[in-house]
């Protein structure tokens, strides 16, 4: 077994690179001369770096597809103030050949920890018809086991294993702190509908090397997906309230927010706000942290621009040495 000496975080410009990755990405493109090259989304656990391959582009597209292992050798170049490696040959590697946790990028806590969380939070449901719900969901092995490896999107946030998890329970610890803040909200409302709000997501991707929106994910869509698993448990349930499954129902169908978002309602019910605006909060303040931590570039302050979030990001300044209080290095 091969062991990885390099990984996407310790790479710099200019350095020579002789290392095994996932091809996330793969496509071939055409430069304006009409020359064929090639470009990859290179990854191992600790995250992402663009390739790009400019000789024999067409032979090298036909050794490899996308979710291959790949070892290839590369020179690390600076291209927008971001790693690009540019790519001089390559070979298809077997899984067999290396440890494939190091090439998936996976939730920075502990997931047998968060989902215990979950669960907590859980047996903090008091109305029956909630808690029984919720117990159903998670004494479901299939679902529990999915829901503890499932990323929470393809490529904006929490896009890693045991990231619907992480997602899901950061969303809860908020809306806990907002059912307190708030006059007049249902808690228990608030902590199932926070808890299922995503559920669809074990079924919407599929994550096994990378991760792909499944059939019913592209079809269908998560939001819907949900509010059709909520409805099959609730069908078990004898003498489910039909208000409490309708306002829980809404509550997934709009937390998206907008019509242009994907949510076939807007929140018109207290719980549904918070639960949006937890949601929205959560996925956004991950994105901004993982771009900021993805953005290696030590001569910048600003990361590249973010295409989704249509602007630059301030990473911080770097404080020198005379305003840290650090004695500065004398030269001679």
């Amino acid at each position: 077994m091969t062991e990885k000496k390099i990984y996407v975080k310790d790479i710099k410009t200019g350095d020579k690179v002789s290392e095994i990755f996932l091809a996330a990405e793969k496509n071939l493109a055409y430069s304006q001369k009409g020359s064929p090259y090639l470009n990859l989304r290179l990854r191992d656990r600790t995250g992402d770096v663009d390739g790009k391959v400019w000789e024999n582009a067409l032979a090298w597209d036909r050794a490899f597809k996308k979710g291959d292992l790949i070892h290839i050798q590369a020179r690390a170049l600076s291209f927008k103030n971001a790693i690009q490696l540019s790519i001089i040959e390559l070979r298809k590697v077997e899984d067999a050949e290396v440890e494939l946790a190091d090439y998936f990028p996976v939730a920075k806590g502990d997931r047998a920890a968060m989902f215990a969380e979950i669960l907590a939070y859980c047996e903090q449901v008091k109305t029956p018809c909630l808690a029984a719900l919720l117990q159903l969901f998670f004494n479901d092995e299939k679902i529990a086991g999915l829901f503890r490896r499932a990323p929470a999107a393809k490529g904006f946030h929490h896009v890693y294993i045991g990231g619907l998890l992480e997602h899901t329970l950061s969303v809860v610890r908020l809306l806990d702190r907002a059912a307190g803040h708030y006059a007049g909200v249902n808690r228990d409302l608030l902590i199932a509908g926070g808890i299922l709000h995503d559920i669809g997501k074990i079924y919407e991707f599929s994550f096994e090397r990378i991760v792909e929106y499944s059939d019913p994910g592209r079809l269908v869509g998560h939001i819907v997906i949900g509010v059709e698993m909520v409805d099959a448990k609730i069908a078990a349930i004898p003498d489910f309230p039909e208000q409490t499954a309708m306002e829980l129902r809404h509550l997934i169908l709009s937390h998206h927010g907008v019509l242009e978002y994907g949510s076939p309602k807007r929140p018109k019910t207290l719980e549904a706000l918070i639960v949006h605006y937890m949601d929205d909060l959560d996925a956004k303040v991950n994105a901004f942290q993982e771009y900021i931590r993805e953005a290696r570039d030590e001569e910048s302050d600003w990361t590249p621009y973010h295409r989704l979030f249509d602007r630059y990001i301030y990473k911080g300044r770097k404080q020198s040495d005379k305003e840290t209080g650090k004695p500065s290095v004398q030269r001679t």
